[in-house]
């Protein structure tokens, strides 16, 4: 059988050769045309995206942050400014192993080990183009150190910068405040955009209440940088057109504080514990703001160290608790005169009513028979003698006819118990007792009665009262201008760094305190001018010479533990530091037209409130109302030898 044979099919062949040639031809054209048209999406249509792109990989963004702005005393002296400094700063994505490059500076002591661990989160937290300052004020020493051995630390840099500088150190800090490095809480709060180059804000005081005036805005600028992050002139022999986009400053503030009478104040207060406050009572400016002890904000602005932090804060003497706004105290005898007016208000007594004080006083149903702070009484005393020599026994029987409930609702008035409306953050409210107060703060039945033995220890300032020196400034202040009151406050102007123009702020009136009787007014006034310038005063030969204007006064001494009746009352000098009364002085000057009111509380003082607080109060005084040459003068009469001494009082 013979075999088929299979002829050649040229024409099919062709067919299949010219299918498969115009597939390739158009899977080309197609991929061209894709090539063509990505070309064109990113030369033409997308170019400007991918030209700014590529210069983000030689131009680096580098932030500019803004001058914090100067806060200035009354007079336009420098309280708080900017310095010249140089910080260490770390960007995380040019630095290959963040751990090691840390350990690495703190063997050559530029960063603590102790601070290992925050310093970590912190540039955990920012973004890796983010440069974080790890060292905020360099020496020259460190500087040096640094320079000798750079090549070993890319992506580290020196980095000119201005850093917050306090000119006074402690001085005025607590009313200034402080500033220091954000944390996480801050975050929560504040607009990060406005914070980029910058890790400090305000902590405290003025720098924290007013941040968002003080902080400014930051610029940018666009530095040439080559492969390996290091800033150039120039790439090639092309000159790359670089912008620069200026930082705005924070305005500057004006305090009320007149720095002569703060460190006045200061000097009066060196060694002790304890606050003074001075106000002018005619549009409620803060003239002096003092807690001691004091510490130095500048260290916080250069970066302190974990160890120093530690022994900052673990300091028993506490020199970073604001005494004058978070302190709270019994008055003591401070509120008297206030007291007086409430009773005269009620019509409890009358200007002329006597009482023959005894040194002592007791009632049926007030509990055990309470002592006057004269052993030997003060014989027959009206409201105005009562007030001068500060007499207990007269204040028992106001507060027993009175009531805990109208003597309450007469402080009110004067903003005790409550907050003043300050200008800065952090003021506590004191307590101002009541039958109401006593059922808010106690949950038991039995501990929510109030007894009628409570009312007499409120009678003279002690007890459960408690004020802050603000309050009890600010009470005094109200009672020396009759009843016109104004909110206090730290800072009266703002100072536009763009324009130079100055705002002022005006006084915030309070509700003014008003009398059926404003002959009242008189009474409580003349009794603390006699504090001061009669001999029965408790405070008189503690401020000789006589002023050479008109003072009032009035002195407290406030028992830190109760001394039963039957037991001597011990002088300061035989008991341990913590037990002795805390001396308190309350005055303001003039008389007739109050330009000035202080409260001064020492804390454990060496002495009562006549002898040991009333000459600081009269030294803030003569600082604030005699020019520098009476002030010599009087200063010149003090040599004299004085009067035989009379008993120690309040």
């Amino acid at each position: 059988m013979s075999k088929s044979i299979r002829l050649k099919d040229h024409r099919a062949e062709q067919e299949l050769f010219e299918g498969r040639a115009l597939f390739a031809a158009v899977v080309m054209v197609l991929a061209l045309g894709t090539v063509i048209a990505r070309l064109v999406w990113l030369q033409v249509v997308r170019y400007d995206y991918y030209v700014g792109e590529s210069q983000g990989n030689r131009i680096k963004v580098e932030p500019i942050p803004a001058n914090r702005g100067l806060i200035l005393d009354r007079n336009g002296l420098p309280l708080a400014t900017n310095a010249p400094s140089f910080q260490l700063e770390l960007t995380r994505e040019q630095v290959a192993d963040v751990d090691a490059t840390l350990a690495q500076l703190a063997e050559l002591e530029l960063i603590e080990s102790s601070d290992l661990p925050r310093l970590r989160k912190e540039i955990g937290s920012r973004r890796s183009f983010d440069s974080v300052p790890i060292k905020l004020q360099l020496t020259e020493q460190e500087l040096a150190r640094f320079a000798a051995r750079r090549h070993h630390f890319p992506g580290v840099e020196v980095v000119p910068r201005l850093t917050r500088h306090y000119p006074m150190a402690s001085s005025s800090v607590h009313a200034i405040g402080y500033v220091a490095a954000i944390s996480e809480e801050d975050e929560k709060s504040l607009d990060m955009t406005r914070y980029a180059g910058t890790t400090l804000t305000g902590k405290s005081g003025v720098e924290r209440a007013f941040e968002s005036e003080l902080h400014g805005y930051p610029g940018v600028r666009q530095l040439l940088v080559n492969a390996r992050g290091r800033r150039v002139e120039r790439i090639g022999r092309e000159d790359v057109p670089l912008e620069t986009r200026q930082p705005i400053a924070g305005n500057d503030l004006f305090l009320t504080i007149d720095q002569r009478v703060q460190q006045a104040a200061e000097e009066g207060l060196r060694g002790q514990r304890g606050a003074v406050v001075a106000l002018d009572p005619s549009n409620g400016d803060v003239l002096a703001f003092v807690s001691t002890p004091a510490f130095d904000p500048n260290l916080f602005a250069r970066g302190l160290t974990h160890a120093e932090y530690l022994a900052l804060t673990g300091d028993p003497t506490r020199p970073m608790y604001d005494r004058a706004l978070r302190g709270v105290y019994p008055p003591g005898s401070t509120v008297k005169p206030l007291f007086a007016l409430a009773a005269l208000e009620h019509g409890i007594v009358t200007p002329h009513d006597t009482l023959y004080c005894r040194g002592m006083w007791s009632s049926p149903g007030y509990g055990r028979a309470r002592r006057d702070w004269k052993p030997a009484g003060h014989g027959t005393v009206d409201l105005r003698k009562a007030l001068a020599t500060s007499c207990d026994v007269y204040f028992f029987d106001i507060a027993r006819v009175m009531g805990i409930d109208r003597m309450a609702g007469f402080l009110s008035q004067f903003g005790v118990g409550s907050p003043t409306g300050i200008d800065i953050q952090g003021e506590r409210l004191g307590i101002l007792p009541s039958t109401e107060w006593k059922k808010r703060a106690f949950k038991r039945p039995e501990l929510q009665v109030w007894f009628p033995g409570d009312t007499i220890s409120v009678g003279i300032g002690q007890g459960q009262m408690l004020v802050t020196p603000v309050q009890l400034a600010h009470a005094i202040a109200t009672l020396s201008a009759r009843g016109v009151r104004y909110q206090p406050r730290m800072v009266r102007a703002i100072r536009d760094v763009r324009t130079g123009r100055i705002r002022e702020l005006p006084p915030v009136a309070l509700p003014p305190v008003k009398l059926s009787d404003p002959a009242a007014w008189e009474v409580a006034i003349g009794g603390m001018m006699d504090v001061v310038n009669s001999s029965v005063g408790s405070a008189w030969y503690f401020l000789l010479p006589t002023p050479q204007y008109r003072m009032a006064g009035k002195s407290g001494t406030v028992q830190v533990f109760t001394v039963a009746l039957t037991e001597r009352v011990r002088k300061p000098g035989e008991l341990q530091e913590h037990l002795r009364d805390h001396a308190l002085f309350v005055a303001f000057a003039p008389v007739e037209a109050p330009k000035i009111a202080v409260a001064v509380i020492v804390e454990n003082a060496p002495a009562g409130g006549s002898k040991f607080a009333a000459p600081i109060a009269r030294r803030i005084l003569d600082t604030y109302m005699l020019t520098p040459a009476q002030l010599a003068e009087q200063d010149a009469k003090r040599k004299p030898s004085r009067p035989a001494l009379p008993a120690i009082g309040e």
